[in-house]
């Protein structure tokens, strides 16, 4: 079989999974919609620690702190004070500062609404250049904060897209944000890291998945050749 045939079978069964994952778990984007800067740090907070850690760092931030402005101004050592509930928070304060600096270098301000009307291959660019950004944080900043359609991959969207066989087995996370965004539908994007997580925290887990209760079953490749 050609490589364009492959890619075309892919793309159809992008589309199924798709089609099911709404079906069981809707369109919903996000439960919560925050102003990009907030989405920036708070990813930026949520890397190797769970939610509930992340937010009290969050919360603590914002209490201290009135604007990100204040934080960008704030010796790095007391921004780490504040943040250690998340964990490398000596290296998730520089990145924070080093990150609020070169915005407000490049823009003149402390302000992401430029990324809004930019061509959107461009302003995931735009935000993975910033220091301690990369390509999952960019996304979520991205569909988040502006809607745009664009797929954080993280750790659940990752091992779910490759036990269905939408992405080969050694693909890096970061190959695979470029490779599940060629093949999905534009109009499914929005939705499928909310629901991808979700299948992959209630079903597809990483320990003992639940294949004999997944509605994906069909379709999966894990499923066929190792149950």
């Amino acid at each position: 079989m050609s490589d364009n045939n492959i890619h075309v079978r892919t793309r159809l069964k992008a589309k199924k999974v798709c089609d099911i994952l709404i079906r069981y778990y809707g369109k919903a984007v996000s439960v919560r919609k925050l102003p990009p800067l907030d989405e920036l740090v708070m990813t930026i907070l949520s890397q190797h620690t769970n939610d509930t850690n992340m937010l009290r760092a969050f919360e603590a931030l914002k209490e201290r702190y009135s604007t990100w402005e204040e934080v960008l101004e704030a010796p790095q050592e007391e921004v780490a004070l504040f943040i250690r509930s998340s964990g490398m928070y000596n290296l998730k304060a520089k990145r924070i500062q080093a990150a609020l600096r070169e915005i407000k270098e490049r823009v003149g301000s402390l302000d992401l609404s430029l990324l809004k009307d930019m061509e959107l291959q461009e302003a995931k660019q735009w935000l993975a250049s910033l220091h301690g950004v990369g390509p999952k944080t960019a996304a979520i900043v991205l569909l988040f904060s502006f809607g745009r359609p664009v797929l954080p991959v993280d750790t659940h969207v990752w091992r779910v897209t490759k036990r269905l066989g939408l992405i080969e087995e050694n693909i890096s996370r970061e190959k695979a944000h470029e490779l599940l965004e060629e093949i999905m539908p534009r109009d499914c994007i929005p939705s499928l890291n909310n629901n991808l997580v979700r299948h992959g925290r209630e079903v597809c887990r990483a320990q003992n998945p639940k294949c004999d209760e997944c509605f994906l079953s069909h379709l999966c490749q894990y499923y066929t050749t190792f149950k």
